[in-house]
């Protein structure tokens, strides 16, 4: 039975008990935690105080009326007891914990998995930038977000597919062939200049170098526009796509907006939407009506003149994710589009769904310091902070472990003096030290005689409390996983692997693992082997590497 499975079994039986008592309620949470010290034992439960006002008892009275009831059989508790000012203390079995270290060597990577997904297949869409420039800092954060919580979902057992959206249609993609036009006139000398609206990255200036240097002179005697275009989106995916793929974010869907227009799925959508009647006309223009899903008003679909607004292409989007099965859509987006969810909830209702199956996670601004400063960003100026900066100057690793360290919805800062240090200030460099030390110590094992390849399956002389606070958080890696999954925070897996790797760090400096006693050595080789390969896993969660040696 792994740890997981027992605290839930642990909480049934509370449960069983609190009806037996005539204490139970469907609205009442069952509550179990890890309390702080080992003499509170390994998990802790406050139930009989939130009872108390109900029962209008002494929490103390209600705790020790819980314990006399709740049967322990199957459970692996070896106490349990009260403690001021009512919490129940549960203490388990010391051969239960340590048949967690034989789970994990035996599983490998596969412990911790989970099933919570069963029946459900999640699009996860997330990145979706204009393929008119490189990526900046903020686009980073989005990325490393969305494929983290990809990653952590397919552990915890779901069905996940991860898609991109290319805007490869509109006004930008036509203010992107006439940057390009205008840098490729530039490069003949043509005295040409960019529209305002227009980019002026330095990926504009390389686009229009590659065509000059494959066409020539072609398109200075006839109209490129059209190539422009083709050519522009495609060799800037190109780069946005190589860029991501060093960062370790890799997509299975790359969804064109031009395909929806391409296959009338735009019209097509709307002429559904007409037929439903989930539509009406007001001074020339096509109004939807939001306001009676919940939106805070009614909004324009079809301009007066005719053109669509960006609504338009993104009902259409979302219906086709629909009507690729998917079950529920996750969309990540920067904080600008907050007063977008629930127009976009609305036309979900209306095209099929249901408004919960889109869940939206907005993302905040990044500030980038340095040498105690703010670095200012400016994207069309072309002195933006780009992903493929941030990669060369830092490395992937800091930067994807500092982004899913903090939740989603909160400002950062990202300290690129703090993610270059090599020491444990920097949390990265902390964890990552955990797993190169556990390697060094098995190298030295191995120089010393021992057979690590044939760690023991049963523990004898394990006893220290640091030992089993290590043991205790290998087995709550399942729960850290279970968290981070249905709250899509990334962050609850570093906060456990900061913690395991502190755990780790303290019981070394306590215990010497290498020894002549042959027995104990090598049964803290086999606690060690599987606090390595938690750490390694856990840290694939979010996309950082876990070195052999540093």
């Amino acid at each position: 039975m792994k740890l997981h499975e027992l605290v839930k079994n642990i909480r049934q039986e509370f449960k069983n008990t609190l009806v037996n008592l005539g204490y139970f309620s469907e609205d009442l949470e069952i509550s179990i935690e890890i309390p702080k010290g080992n003499e509170n034992g390994d998990y802790s439960s406050n139930i009989a105080m939130k009872l108390a006002r109900v029962a209008r008892k002494a929490p103390l009275k209600i705790a020790e009326e819980i314990i006399e009831l709740f049967n322990k059989d199957d459970l692996f508790i070896s106490k349990i007891e009260v403690a001021k000012p009512g919490f129940i203390n549960i203490f388990l079995d010391k051969a239960f914990l340590t048949s967690i270290i034989t789970d994990v060597n035996n599983l490998n990577s596969d412990y911790g998995n989970l099933d919570l997904g069963e029946g459900e297949h999640y699009n996860i869409e997330f990145v979706s930038v204009n393929p008119t420039g490189s990526l900046h800092i903020g686009h980073a954060r989005g990325a490393s977000a969305g494929d983290s919580i990809s990653r952590i979902m397919k552990k915890a057992g779901y069905q996940v597919t991860k898609e991109y959206y290319v805007n490869d249609a509109g006004n930008q993609i036509h203010n992107l062939a006439v940057s390009i036009d205008a840098r490729y006139k530039q490069l003949f000398g043509k005295d040409v200049k960019i529209p305002d609206d227009g980019y002026h990255g330095p990926e504009i200036l390389e686009a229009a170098k590659k065509v000059k240097e494959e066409f020539n002179d072609r398109f200075m005697k006839e109209d490129g526009y059209e190539f422009f275009k083709k050519f522009g989106v495609e060799s800037l995916l190109e780069v946005l796509q190589k860029d991501l793929s060093d960062f370790g974010v890799t997509f299975d869907v790359w969804f064109s907006e031009k395909s929806l227009y391409d296959n009338k799925l735009v019209q097509k959508a709307i002429t559904f939407l007409e037929e439903n009647d989930y539509t009406y006309r007001l001074d020339g223009a096509l109004w939807l009506k939001t306001s009676e899903f919940g939106d805070e008003k009614d909004r324009v679909i079809v301009k007066s003149d005719g053109t669509y607004t960006y609504l338009a292409p993104d009902i259409a989007y979302h219906k086709n994710k629909l009507e690729r099965g998917y079950t529920k859509l996750i969309d990540i987006l920067g904080g600008d589009h907050h007063g977008y969810i629930d127009r976009l909830k609305a036309a979900i209702e209306m095209v099929g769904g249901k408004s919960n199956i889109l869940e939206v996670e907005i993302l905040q601004m990044v500030k980038v310091i340095q040498n105690g400063e703010e670095v200012k960003m400016s994207k069309r100026s072309g002195k933006a902070i780009t992903l493929r900066d941030i990669i060369d100057e830092v490395g992937v690793d800091p930067v994807r472990y500092f982004f899913a360290m903090r939740s989603l919805n909160t400002h950062m800062d990202l300290d690129l003096d703090l993610a270059l240090k090599q020491t444990n200030e920097n949390p990265v460099y902390y964890v990552q030290y955990a797993h190169a030390r556990i390697n060094s110590i098995f190298k030295t094992a191995k120089d010393k005689g021992f057979d690590t390849s044939n760690l023991p399956k049963e523990f004898v002389t394990i006893s220290s409390e640091k030992a089993f606070d290590l043991i205790q958080l290998l087995g709550n890696y399942s729960e850290a996983i279970r968290q981070s999954a249905i709250q899509k925070a990334p962050h609850k897996i570093t906060n456990y692997v900061n913690n395991l790797a502190s755990s780790f760090h303290s019981y070394y400096n306590d215990e010497q693992v290498i020894t002549d006693d042959h027995l104990k050595t090598m049964e803290r080789l086999s606690l060690l082997n599987a606090t390595r390969i938690v750490l390694k896993d856990a840290l694939s969660l979010v996309g950082v590497s876990a070195p052999n040696k540093m």
